[in-house]
C-alpha cells in the first residue's frame, strides 16, 4: 500500500511546480493593469496641472518648458537609462537580444518607474506625448521582471513574456484588448511566428479587467455613429487613405532622421549639449503652444474628440501645429509616447481635408479614416491601426472603410520612409555588428 507521505509530497510538489508555472500568469497581468491604471489617473492630473497653470500664465510655458525638457533629459540620461522615448522600440528591441547586450537595459522595473514619473512630469510641463507607448515598455518590464521564476527560463519564455507584456500594457492604456493582441502580432513579434496565444490573451484579459473595474468600460474618444458605404465612400477612402499615409510616413522620416544625428553643426550642437538641445526643443513646443492657446500641449485628446463631434471645432493649423510639437517633444531624448498625440494628428488633417472635400463624406468619417490612417503611416501597423480606432471609437460599423484606409496608407508611408519607424529605432538600440532587428 502506498504511503500517504509520498502521496502528500507528490500533492504538494504538485501544487508547487503548478503554481511556479502560472503565477507570473496572474500575478504580473494584475501588476500591469494597477500600474497602466495608476499612470492614465497621473497622466490626467498632469494635463489638469498644465491646463491650469496655461490658463492663469499664459506665457509661463516660455520659462518652464525649456527647464522642463532639459531637467527632464537629465533625469533620464542620469538615473533611468532606458526610459528615453516612447519605450515601444525598447521592447521589440529585447525580443530580438540574445547575449549582445543585458536586456536589463531596455526593460527593468527601475525603467518602468523612472518611465511612469518622467512621462507625468512630462505632461505636466505640457510636452506632445503620450503614455500608450511608455505603457508598453512598462507591461514589458513587468513580465519581464518574472523571468527566472520557477519554470520561466529560457529564450523562448522570454520573449512569450515581452510579448504579453507588451500587449497587455496597449489593451490596458486604451481599453482596446483586440488592438493589443494585434500590435503583440504585428509588431513586437513580427520577426518571430507568434506561440504565445494563451498566455498573451491571458495576460490582456487580467490587465484589462483591472483598468475595467477601476476606470469603467469606456471608448478613448468617445463613440460616433458615422457611416460610410462602399459606392459613395470609396474616393474618399483612397484621399483619406493616402493624405494619412503620407503624413505619417514624413514624421517617421523625420524622426528616424533626427535619431541618427543630425547633419553639420545641429548634430554636432545636439551630440556635445543635449540638455541644451532638449530645452531648445521645449521653447519650440511653448512657442507653438503660445501661438496656438495651448492646443498642442499634452496628448491632444480633447481636440481630437471635440473635432469627431463636431465639425468646425479646430482652427485650420492644428493638425500641421501638433506635427511640429510632437516632433520637437520626440526629439527632445525625454520620454513619452506618439500614438495618441498620433492620433490628434491626423484629426487635424482630417478636419482639412474634409474642409476641403466637404462632399466627398460626412466630416467624423473623414477625421476618422485619416485617423487611421496617420497612425498607419507613422508606425506601419495598418490592422493595429484600425482596431485601435475601431475600439476606441466604438465604430464597428466602418470596419471595411478602416481596413482599406490603413492598408493604403501603410503602403503610401513607404514612399516617403522605407522603414518602419519602431524597429529602426529598435536596431539603432543595438551593437552596429548586430542583426537581431530586421528590418520589414
Amino acid at each position: 500500500m502506498e504511503n500517504p507521505g509520498s502521496r502528500q509530497t507528490r500533492l504538494r510538489n504538485g501544487a508547487v511546480t503548478y503554481w511556479h508555472k502560472g503565477w507570473a500568469w496572474l500575478i504580473a497581468p494584475l501588476l500591469v493593469g494597477l500600474v497602466a491604471v495608476g499612470l492614465a489617473y497621473g497622466s490626467e492630473e498632469a494635463t489638469r496641472l498644465n491646463r491650469a497653470l496655461w490658463s492663469a500664465y499664459p506665457y509661463l510655458p516660455l520659462l518652464l518648458m525649456p527647464a522642463a525638457f532639459a531637467a527632464l533629459a537629465w533625469i533620464c540620461r542620469n538615473w533611468f537609462p532606458g526610459a528615453q522615448g516612447s519605450g515601444i522600440p525598447q521592447a521589440i528591441a529585447a525580443m530580438e537580444v540574445h547575449d549582445c547586450i543585458q536586456p536589463s537595459s531596455l526593460l527593468s522595473l527601475r525603467i518602468a518607474f523612472g518611465k511612469v514619473l518622467l512621462t507625468i512630469g512630462g505632461l505636466a510641463a505640457g510636452a506632445s506625448i503620450g503614455r500608450e507607448g511608455p505603457t508598453v515598455q512598462i507591461g514589458a518590464s513587468i513580465m519581464h521582471a518574472f523571468r527566472g521564476r520557477g519554470p520561466l527560463n529560457g529564450e523562448q519564455q522570454r520573449r512569450t513574456l515581452i510579448l504579453a507584456g507588451g500587449a497587455a500594457g496597449i489593451a490596458a492604456a486604451f481599453n482596446t484588448p483586440l488592438a493589443g493582441i494585434m500590435f503583440a502580432i504585428e509588431e513586437l513579434s513580427s520577426q518571430h511566428v507568434f506561440k504565445a496565444n494563451s498566455s498573451t490573451l491571458i495576460t490582456v484579459v487580467l490587465s484589462g479587467l483591472v483598468s475595467l473595474s477601476l476606470l469603467g468600460n469606456y471608448t478613448y474618444f468617445g463613440t460616433t455613429a458615422t457611416t460610410l458605404d462602399w459606392q459613395s465612400g470609396a474616393l474618399a477612402i483612397v484621399v483619406c487613405g493616402i493624405a494619412g499615409g503620407l503624413g505619417g510616413g514624413l514624421f517617421s522620416r523625420l524622426m528616424i532622421r533626427s535619431s541618427a544625428g543630425l547633419p553639420g553643426r545641429a548634430g554636432r550642437f545636439v551630440r556635445s549639449r543635449p540638455y541644451a538641445w532638449a530645452a531648445s526643443c521645449g521653447l519650440g513646443v511653448a512657442l507653438l503652444g503660445v501661438a496656438t492657446d495651448g492646443l498642442v500641449f499634452g496628448t491632444g485628446y480633447e481636440p481630437t474628440r471635440m473635432t469627431l463631434e463636431q465639425s468646425g471645432a479646430l482652427p485650420w493649423y492644428f493638425g500641421a501645429a501638433k506635427f511640429l510639437a510632437t516632433l520637437m517633444s520626440s526629439a527632445a531624448g525625454i520620454p513619452g509616447g506618439i500614438f495618441a498625440p498620433s492620433l490628434a494628428v491626423g484629426a487635424g488633417i482630417g478636419d482639412n481635408v474634409a474642409a476641403l472635400l466637404p462632399a466627398l463624406a460626412p466630416h467624423s468619417a473623414m477625421v476618422l479614416l485619416v485617423m487611421a490612417a496617420y497612425l498607419a503611416g507613422v508606425t506601419r501597423a495598418p490592422l493595429t491601426s484600425f482596431i485601435i480606432m475601431m475600439e476606441m471609437t466604438d465604430s464597428h460599423h466602418m470596419l471595411m472603410p478602416l481596413m482599406a484606409t490603413a492598408l493604403i496608407a501603410s503602403a503610401a508611408s513607404k514612399a516617403v520612409c522605407r522603414t518602419p519607424l519602431y524597429h529602426t529605432l529598435a536596431q539603432g538600440m543595438l551593437p552596429a555588428d548586430t542583426d537581431a532587428v530586421r528590418r520589414h
